[in-house]
């Protein structure tokens, strides 16, 4: 797949606005080789712009596989794009929450698909969550890896093993 990594990482921290200063924390707390998404919509351009290198300087010191959310690109140092309208160089990751929206991941090329909510989530607050064996269900033949999100910590992954997924993601499993 890529030279630098061959299967994508098993382990995802997914960043966005409500971590603050958690933020560094957490991207401490990843081990080596894990991947971060990072999203942060809200924060005007610059202000985006900025933390995303602060974060990249993190990523490379530390061996982490960064992707950059969203369209507008934000600096040279991503190692991939998450939830684009098209690839661009590197990585490649859409979100999916619905049978249908895995099938458009594959069909347009992604490298890897997020599916959520797996379980009850505090940045979707009454989103219905999927459960283990509904999400086995609607991952199952899926031809690229697939990362659990949504409630994911070391304990709930423990609950997906067998069910086809490759890695987790999380967000409060890593800021603490």
């Amino acid at each position: 797949m890529h030279a630098r990594h061959p299967s994508p990482p098993r382990l995802w921290l997914m960043t966005d606005e409500r971590m603050g200063e958690r933020l560094w924390t957490a991207l401490e707390r990843l081990p080596r080789g894990s991947g971060v998404v990072f999203r942060h919509y809200r924060l005007p351009l610059a202000e985006r712009r900025a933390l995303f290198a602060r974060v990249a300087k993190v990523a490379r010191r530390r061996g982490l596989v960064l992707l950059r959310a969203g369209e507008q690109s934000l600096g040279r140092w991503e190692d991939g794009t998450h939830g684009t309208r098209r690839r661009a160089r590197g990585w490649y990751s859409r979100a999916a929450h619905s049978r249908a929206e895995i099938v458009a991941g594959e069909r347009a090329g992604a490298d890897l698909l997020f599916v959520s909510p797996v379980f009850a989530t505090r940045s979707h607050p009454g989103a219905a969550a999927l459960g283990a064996v509904r999400f086995g269900l609607l991952v199952r033949g899926v031809g690229v890896p697939v990362i659990a999100l949504g409630g994911m910590d070391a304990r709930h992954a423990k609950r997906l093993r067998g069910l086809g997924v490759h890695g987790w993601a999380g967000i409060d499993a890593w800021a603490g």
